[in-house]
Order: structure tokens, then sequence, then C-alpha cells
């Protein structure tokens, strides 16, 4: 599998995020940081080493993959944050635009995972506020059903 048919797949396939680790690739379509946290929490072992064609990568998301193990990254936005963690991390990545944050989907500001992690460049340390910000996103999810 090679990156350019990862990044066909992602935009061909309307996911937000596409995962290869030698043939096995798994595919993704929730926005935010939900799939890599589930993923990282639920079988690491298939992030470690693989490559990985995502649409936005903020701060948060850089961490996820850097704690899982990624070696290589191609998004299609990229924020200054995220470039850094990967850089520190020494992730081979690529992006299409590179920005100074990811915006909020309201589009109102910055995205509410960047904000939580700007105090840290630390994988590890946000590793548990991420944790309480998905957290908070699943009990909305219940509640609002």
């Amino acid at each position: 599998m090679t990156m350019d048919s990862l990044v066909e797949m992602l935009h061909t396939g309307g996911y937000s995020c596409v995962i290869a680790n030698g043939n096995d690739v798994r595919t993704f379509t929730r926005r935010g940081v939900m799939d890599l946290y589930e993923l990282l929490a639920d079988d690491a072992a298939f992030m470690h080493g693989a490559w990985v064609a995502d649409k936005v990568v903020g701060k948060g998301a850089a961490a996820l993959m850097v704690l899982g193990g990624v070696s290589r990254l191609n998004a299609d936005v990229l924020s200054d944050d995220a470039a850094r963690v990967l850089t520190a991390a020494g992730v081979d990545f690529s992006c299409s635009m590179r920005v100074p944050y990811i915006i909020n989907r309201a589009g109102t500001g910055r995205c509410p995972v960047e904000t939580l992690c700007a105090e840290t460049d630390v994988p590890e340390e946000m590793l548990p506020l991420i944790g309480g910000f998905v957290e908070r996103m699943r009990q909305r999810q219940i509640e609002s059903k």
C-alpha cells in the first residue's frame, strides 16, 4: 500500500482517516480525535509503524499518533502545533495545507482539543486531557438521545 493510494482512499471513500499497517487497512468516519483515541486504547499495536492519511490533524491527533507509534502521516490540513509534536517524535509527515491552528466546527475559534493541549508538547501529558474531552463528548451523546 502506498501513501498515494491511502490518500486516494481517504478522498474517494469519504473517510476522515485511513490507517494502514502492512496489508491491514482500516477506515474511519468520525470527525475529531474520537477514532484515534479509541484505536489507541483498544488496539495500539495496530498503530505501531502504521501509515496514516487524515483530513485534519491538530495537536491532539498528532499526540495520539505519536503515542501509538505511527511512522508516517499525510494530512490535508495540519496545524503548526501538530507539526512540532510530530517533528519532535521523528514522525515522517507531509500536508497539503499548514495552518497556525485548527478551527473549531462552528468556525468561531480554536479547536477545543488544541486549546486543551496548548500548555504542553509532551504527548503523554496530553493523553489524559484528550481522554477527559472524549469522555465529556460521549456523555453529551448519551444525554442527547
